[in-house]
């Protein structure tokens, strides 16, 4: 018996009866040792990107919903010109996904331009 077999079990016949479903009610979710946390928020206006600056200087990555924001209004580009800023200004990064998504990340956090599981 190879050392796999021995970790995931000599016979590969498991029937759903061997899986338990998790109620995620049952475990702590929120972490109060976590070094970084992911905000979802939702940009509706100026207003909102101080939200979203005040999570990134706190070292927080923060995925924004931009859809209730008008593309061609110049309030968008300012909101994205303001949030860049701050992700060069504590050595970040920002990435805007499709028309609907900015994703904001702190110091030392950079997103990859490349789609998993692509060749």
């Amino acid at each position: 018996m190879g050392l796999m077999s021995k970790i995931l079990g000599g016979n590969n016949s498991h029937s759903t009866e061997d899986y338990l479903e998790l109620d995620l009610d049952d475990f702590d979710t929120v972490s109060g040792d976590a070094a970084m946390q992911v905000h979802i928020a939702e940009v509706a206006g100026q207003a909102d990107a101080i939200d979203i600056k005040d999570a990134v200087y706190d070292g927080d990555l923060v995925i924004a919903d931009i859809t209730r924001l008008r593309t061609e209004d110049r309030t968008v580009e300012h909101i994205v010109d303001e949030l860049r800023q701050v992700a060069q200004e504590v050595d970040g990064d920002i990435v805007q996904k499709g028309d609907d998504q900015l994703i904001v990340t702190p110091t030392g956090v950079k997103i990859s331009r490349e789609k998993l599981g692509r060749d």
